[in-house]
C-alpha cells in the first residue's frame, strides 16, 4: 500500500484515508459482494484499526462473518453488522422518527449508523400525519434534539411537519413504503424536496445509511 491512502486487495481498494476526509472510515455495502469478498474487505479495514460497519447484509452472510469476528453484532431490522470502537460520544441528541411501523427498517438503518458513529440516539416511531396527535404528544422529545432524521413513505409529509415544529436541522428520509401511485418512494421524495419548511436536507429513497451519516456530521 505504501502511503497511497488505500489498501489493495485486487477486487477492492480500501480507502484507508476516508476517516481523515469524511469523519468516518469506509463502510462496506454488502449487496453484490460474495461472503468471501466481504470477509477479506472486513479483515483489511480491521487491520488498519478501523471500526467495521456493513450495510444491507443478509443474516446468512453475517453468520459466515461471525465465525471469524466473534464480537460482530447484527441488527436484523436494519440489516447492518458492525464492530465499533470507542468513538468520542457527541453531546447532542440525534432523534430518529418514523411515520409508520413499516418505515422502521429504514429508520433503524439510520439509527444504528448514528450510534456506531458515536451519537446519543433516541427513537420515536409510528407518529405519522394520519394521527398527528401522537407526534404532538412527544413534542418535548423533538425539542431536545440537535438533529432529527424523519423516515416516511406514502406521501412523505411528516418531514415538513416536524421541520415546522423544531429549530434543529431535519434530514428527510423517503422510504419506498406505499401503494401504487407512491411509485416506490418517489412520491415521498418529491414531497420532501418541495417542502416549504426551511432547514431540510433530503437523501435518496431508503438510504438510511446516508441519512444517519449526514445527521452525524451535523451533530457536532
Amino acid at each position: 500500500m505504501g502511503n497511497k491512502g488505500y489498501h489493495e486487495l485486487g477486487f477492492a481498494k480500501l480507502d484507508t484515508d476516508r476517516a481523515k476526509r469524511r469523519g468516518f472510515p469506509e463502510v462496506v455495502y454488502a449487496p453484490g459482494k460474495t461472503d468471501k469478498q466481504i470477509l477479506e474487505i472486513s479483515r483489511g479495514l480491521i487491520s488498519h484499526g478501523e471500526p467495521l460497519l456493513i450495510t444491507r447484509i443478509k443474516e446468512q452472510s453475517y453468520l459466515y462473518l461471525k465465525n471469524t469476528f466473534g464480537r460482530l453484532k447484527y441488527n436484523s431490522q436494519a440489516n447492518i453488522a458492525y464492530l465499533s470502537k470507542s468513538f468520542p460520544k457527541k453531546k447532542g441528541l440525534a432523534l430518529v422518527v418514523s411515520a409508520g411501523t413499516s418505515d422502521i427498517p429504514v429508520a433503524e438503518e439510520a439509527a444504528v449508523v448514528l450510534e456506531v458513529m458515536g451519537n446519543k440516539v433516541e427513537r420515536l416511531y409510528d407518529v405519522g400525519v394520519a394521527g398527528i396527535h401522537r407526534l404532538i404528544d412527544k413534542k418535548k422529545q423533538l425539542y431536545r434534539a440537535k438533529v432529527i432524521v424523519v423516515a416516511a413513505g406514502m406521501e412523505g409529509a411528516l418531514a415538513s411537519v416536524v421541520s415546522g415544529m423544531v429549530k434543529c436541522p431535519v434530514v428527510a428520509l423517503p422510504t419506498s413504503v406505499g401503494y401504487g401511485a407512491s411509485f416506490k418512494g418517489l412520491s415521498a421524495l418529491l414531497t420532501m424536496l418541495n417542502s416549504c419548511s426551511p432547514g431540510i436536507a433530503v437523501v435518496n429513497i431508503d438510504n438510511g445509511f446516508g441519512a444517519g451519516y449526514f445527521a452525524s456530521l451535523i451533530n457536532k
